[in-house]
């Protein structure tokens, strides 16, 4: 093998690597550098719908995992809150891209808590209801809708709420 084909079979066989990496290590929690960049792979056991999800509370302590449908298929962390039939989200109101592709796409995704990930459908709310939804949400995160969830971001009641139930 010549060594101009070596050195490009070794560069890509390196792109290949780093992509493969990526794609079932990311995403990363943390919300700096890397931990910014979104993964592909949602992993889980596709899991019929709870009952009642928010028996889900006080057993799952880490963030959801989201994948909406479409390309990319990015998967985000983020809050969440059970209900009996379904999970409240919530995020900046600074035009990020899940709620976008949420509200573009019609809705549909997976959440994945712990193990189980769930086929669901994201409904934006509004008005009384969604300060109804981001009240339990805030309570969650031990803030009121008055505070910021961190330095720089927005109070809680300024927030947009999405409802997950299943599909």
């Amino acid at each position: 093998m010549s060594k101009p084909k070596l050195v490009g079979s070794v560069i890509g066989a390196l792109l290949l690597a780093v992509i493969l990496g990526w794609m079932f290590t990311a995403p990363y929690l943390s919300n700096q550098g890397l931990g910014r960049t979104p993964g592909v792979i949602i992993g889980g056991t596709l899991t019929p719908p709870l009952d009642d999800f928010s028996t889900l509370n006080g057993v799952v302590q880490t963030p959801v995992l989201m994948k909406p449908t479409g390309f990319p298929p990015f998967v985000n962390y983020l809050s969440w809150v059970g209900l009996e039939y379904g999970i409240i989200t919530a995020t900046r109101p600074d035009g990020g891209l899940w709620a976008k592709r949420a509200r573009e796409r019609g809705g549909d995704g997976w959440l994945r808590l712990g193990d189980a990930t769930f086929a669901m459908h994201a409904e934006e709310i509004f008005g009384d209801r969604r300060i109804e939804m981001m009240e339990l949400w805030a309570a969650k995160a031990g803030r009121t809708l008055d505070e910021p969830l961190y330095e720089g971001s927005e109070p809680l009641r300024e927030w947009e709420v999405f409802f997950w139930t299943p599909r």
